[in-house]
């Protein structure tokens, strides 16, 4: 499973990033977990604001960070 977290590396992006490393790690799952800032990329995904939360290519939430629960159940 690949994960991405498309975000300039603000605050928000960081807790992102740390509640989803903790979901991957509560899940046991195999995953690989990448921050994107470069803005191009971000936009490829039709993404206009950030955080958001990439799974395998698709985009499962954007503009807000959900609780370690939710992207359990993103992942799942």
């Amino acid at each position: 499973m690949k994960i991405q977290i498309l975000g300039p590396g603000c605050m928000k992006c960081n807790k992102l990033a740390e509640a989803t490393k903790q979901a991957v790690k509560d899940l046991g799952i195999e995953a690989t977990v990448e921050k994107v800032a470069d803005i191009k990329e971000i936009m490829s995904y039709g993404v206009m604001i950030t955080p958001a939360l990439v799974v395998d290519g698709v985009v499962k939430v954007a503009g807000k960070v959900p609780s370690v629960e939710e992207i359990k159940k993103m992942l799942e």
